[in-house]
């Protein structure tokens, strides 16, 4: 089981081309790019001279969630395009054998498990590497969860997202609405839903999406979380971006700061935070104070969910108010609260997806794995979310991606890849079942033409997103060189 020839590229497929697969591929091409610069370094048998990636994306587009799966008036963090654009955009330092010139070539619009097998990827390349992450919500067992009114954040998300596989239109005829989650998803679903619509008119937000939150009937968001405001999960940039939605009173409750010292937190990021809360209590809204704002975002903490109310459709949700426990953990008080809210958004984390004739550990949503070596199947490997779970930020996929190219290069050098069984191009196995394979160069077609609808704009905006998958791949297609 060798590579047999260690002076021809190494052949690997991304499945994802989200950060967790555009990492995977920037690290394992300058990885290999290094080891070919030092001769010496190539002293395993099957050490590879060069590398050939394809990374596979089920969407037209790249960049999974920092395009899919990041609120709209976050600038700042979808700034992290512009270096994966680059990793992306960069070309070899030779030309590919079918003259693209880049060592990492993207085909969207192809789902893995219909479009092409898991082995028949395994049968063209040397090594698999999933990347597909973690879209579904994760499960909140409680009564009345399946109520008409209970929405996903992860759904919604998608949908001011201009996801192309969601439906166009959302419910938003809700007064009083309910987010439960104590994380940066949760912030984003309640600060989306609060803001004004005027304020999102400079962002990337589709029209589509602003049409539906012009007629929105919110008034009062309430966001609930488990644990203290010392346990929070957001960031401090996505709290004091709350804090800052124009027209909007951010209402908090006295009783849960019992016994919250900012001074004791243990990081100097849980500080801040902690002090921004604390300071959030002195706003005119707090002292009783009219204020003429149209909408109020209230911050409830100590709150265990324990039932969705209701009988055709949502009519309220059940809490049970918390307390710490020696261990950290936290145990209901017995006290239960009844809010009258008629939509709840669960944001209690995301989930990750089987793979068609892939292991799946269907308790914990990832692929079973060791260091990013997927169980039983050598060649196979498995980064970012789907190999460790929905948890930690942007620089932990780059950390976790490295792992495991570290391994997948270490099989390599040992001779425990496979060589590839079959050579042709899997784009002609592509073609043969007529699939509409977006390319970089159709990428770049995309990207100009959201730009140019940005440009045009009433309001200048960097781009407006085209939503219709159909039309993302024909305009990919249209004028770009399909490779």
């Amino acid at each position: 089981m060798t590579v047999p020839n260690p002076s021809s590229p190494l052949r690997v497929a991304i499945v994802g081309a989200g950060p967790a697969g555009i990492y995977a591929g920037n690290i394992l091409a300058t990885a290999v790019a290094a080891r070919a610069s030092v001769p010496e370094a190539l002293e395993g048998p099957a050490s590879p001279a060069a590398v050939e990636i394809d990374l596979f994306e089920s969407l037209p587009a790249p960049y999974g969630l920092i395009r899919y799966g990041v609120a709209p008036d976050h600038p700042r963090i979808k700034g992290i395009v512009n270096s994966l654009h680059e990793m992306l955009d960069a070309p070899a330092a030779g030309l590919r054998s079918d003259g693209s010139g880049r060592t990492i070539r993207f085909l969207g619009n192809v789902e893995i498990g219909r479009d092409v097998s898991i082995d028949e990827l395994r049968a063209r390349y040397h090594a698999v590497v999933l990347a597909t992450g973690a879209i579904r919500d994760a499960s909140l067992p409680i009564p009345g969860v399946d109520l008409p009114g209970s929405h996903g954040a992860a759904d919604f998300v998608s949908w001011f997202d201009g996801h192309p596989d969601v439906p166009r239109t959302w419910p938003l005829g809700d007064a009083r609405v309910a987010v439960i989650g104590n994380g940066n998803v949760a912030l984003d679903v309640a600060r989306i839903l609060a803001k004004l619509p005027e304020d999102l008119r400079s962002t990337e937000v589709p029209d589509t999406v602003l049409a539906g939150l012009e007629a929105s009937a919110v008034t009062d968001v309430h966001v609930f979380g488990r644990r203290g405001p010392a346990d929070i999960k957001f960031t401090p940039i996505e709290l004091r971006e709350l804090g800052e939605v124009a027209g909007v009173d951010i209402i908090v409750d006295d009783a849960d700061f019992d016994d919250v010292d900012p001074a004791t937190a243990p990081t100097n990021q849980l500080k801040i935070m902690l002090r921004t809360l604390n300071a959030w209590r002195d706003r005119p809204e707090n002292r009783g104070e009219a204020t003429g704002a149209a909408r109020r975002l209230h911050l409830h903490f100590w709150h265990a969910p324990v039932e969705i109310v209701g009988s055709d459709r949502v009519e309220g949700i059940r809490f049970e108010r918390t307390t710490p426990g020696a261990d950290g953990s936290v145990t209901g008080t017995g006290e239960f609260r009844d809010y009258p809210v008629t939509a709840v958004y669960r944001a209690v984390g995301y989930f990750g997806s089987p793979i068609v004739d892939v292991p799946f550990d269907a308790r914990r949503g990832v692929v079973p794995n060791e260091g990013g070596r997927v169980d039983g199947l050598p060649g196979l490997y498995a980064t970012g979310w789907i190999k460790r779970g929905p948890v930690g930020l942007i620089g932990h996929t780059k950390s976790d991606a490295t792992e495991t190219i570290a391994h997948l290069l270490e099989d390599a050098e040992a001779g425990r890849l496979a060589a590839p069984t079959e050579t042709t191009d899997i784009l002609d196995l592509l073609a043969e079942r007529e699939v509409e394979v977006t390319t970089w160069d159709g990428w770049l077609e995309l990207d100009a033409h959201e730009r140019a609808l940005g440009a045009a704009h009433e309001h200048t905006r960097e781009r407006v997103k085209v939503v219709p998958r159909e039309e993302q791949v024909e305009i990919s297609r249209s004028g770009a060189l399909t490779r």
